[in-house]
């Protein structure tokens, strides 16, 4: 954990964070991962210029500290010079990085990657927003996303969800998600949501459905007809022409992008 007043503790941490990194690296194997290391990695690099610019400006700060190991302050005064230029070299080529990174995270953002498993798709369970999903970004914080998923598989119908989905539209390649979601997974279902745009989502995986017979893969059995059931529904609909109400704006675009099965 960072300590924010010991720059030394701090400095170790990071270099084992990037070290940890470099090794996660070196095979990814959900590249829809890849999108959210390059944001962090920019955060990071940007952190980076701010740390060796503030190391100049603290060099020339304790200048008249400066000694070397033979007592000699004139010529630390000039191994303080040569420093404080390398180090703004460096903060500038951080900058020219930063511009770098930047650029390749927008071009990765409009990426939408194909499943590795054509033999199936996912249906979506449940979409909530606003006051609807605080409860559950409540559980996410308190108890896992496991948690999360498993509250929310209560909106799981079995077949009817499944045929909800084919007629609505909502099956998709991969499960639906944003390149600023976060993703967990549990099973067959995986869990969609954003802390800061405050929706939460579940979809489930089902056999690639056989575009000539009904559709089916489901192993979940179906609610008794006396069971009280939880609408899908969670925001007004919205009028024609709008998106749909079963996800949220931010990410329609790129859902349409992940290959739409109707």
């Amino acid at each position: 954990m960072p300590t924010f007043d010991d720059p030394q503790v701090d400095a170790r941490e990071a270099a084992e964070a990037l070290r940890g990194l470099a090794h996660a690296t070196i095979t990814i194997e959900d590249p829809r991962a890849m999108y959210e290391v390059m944001g962090n990695l920019l955060a990071s690099t940007r952190y980076l210029a701010q740390v060796t610019d503030q190391l100049a400006q603290n060099h020339h700060r304790n200048a008249a500290r400066a000694t070397t190991d033979h007592g000699d302050p004139l010529a630390a005064r000039t191994l303080i010079s040569d420093a404080i230029d390398a180090l703004r070299s460096a903060s500038a080529r951080m900058d020219q990085a930063e511009g770098s990174l930047d650029q390749a995270s927008g071009k990765a953002g409009q990426i939408a990657w194909k499943p590795d498993d054509p033999q199936h798709r996912w249906v979506s369970i449940v979409f909530l927003q606003g006051d609807e999903a605080d409860p559950v970004r409540e559980i996410i914080d308190r108890r896992g996303a496991d948690a999360a998923i498993a509250y929310l598989a209560g909106w799981d119908y079995g077949e009817e969800t499944v045929s909800d989905a084919m007629e609505n539209g909502y099956v998709y390649d991969t499960a639906p998600q944003s390149a600023a979601d976060r993703l967990a997974t549990s099973g067959d279902y995986a869990l969609t949501y954003s802390p800061h745009l405050g929706y939460v989502g579940l979809s489930r995986r089902i056999d690639a459905p056989d575009p000539d017979a009904p559709a089916s893969g489901t192993t979940t059995p179906p609610v008794p007809e006396d069971e009280p059931r939880r609408g899908r529904h969670r925001r007004p609909a919205l009028s024609e022409g709008t998106s749909s109400w079963f996800r949220p704006d931010a990410i329609d675009e790129v859902a349409e992008n992940r290959g739409l099965f109707r």
